[in-house]
């Protein structure tokens, strides 16, 4: 599974920003987009990998109390893409974002810090 992100940039603080994720599935087991649970997670140097919003194969969405009400993810599984709107964005934004993606058989199992496949990340910068 081949992720690559885009969309990451330097902004004020207050400002948005749309990152999107393209994925393509070379495996020899053909899953359609549905049966990935799909994700973004952030990581800075010396920081813990934080999760934040994940969508299940159910379409069930989780958001990480830090990102709740000014981030929103979506998933168009006919283009094989993931999209994450960031708004209200702050300084403590600024991180390295990743997508993440996983087949997962059943709902329940969408913890994105778990995921198996993630691409080379996107560059968010938010100055104050």
């Amino acid at each position: 599974l081949h992720l690559v992100e885009s969309g990451g940039g330097s902004v004020q603080a207050g400002g948005s920003l749309r990152l999107s994720c393209a994925a393509s599935d070379d495996t020899i087991y053909d899953y359609s987009m549905s049966d990935y649970c799909m994700g973004w997670f952030r990581q800075s140097p010396g920081v813990r990998r934080e999760g934040l919003p994940s969508i299940d194969i159910d379409g069930a969405t989780v958001y990480a109390d830090s990102v709740k009400g000014r981030f929103t993810i979506s998933k168009d599984n006919t283009k094989g893409t993931l999209s994450l709107l960031l708004n209200s964005l702050k300084p403590e934004d600024t991180a390295m974002y990743y997508c993440a993606a996983e087949y997962r058989s059943r709902a329940g199992l969408c913890d994105v810090v778990k995921l198996g496949y993630w691409g080379q990340g996107t560059q968010v910068t938010v100055s104050s």
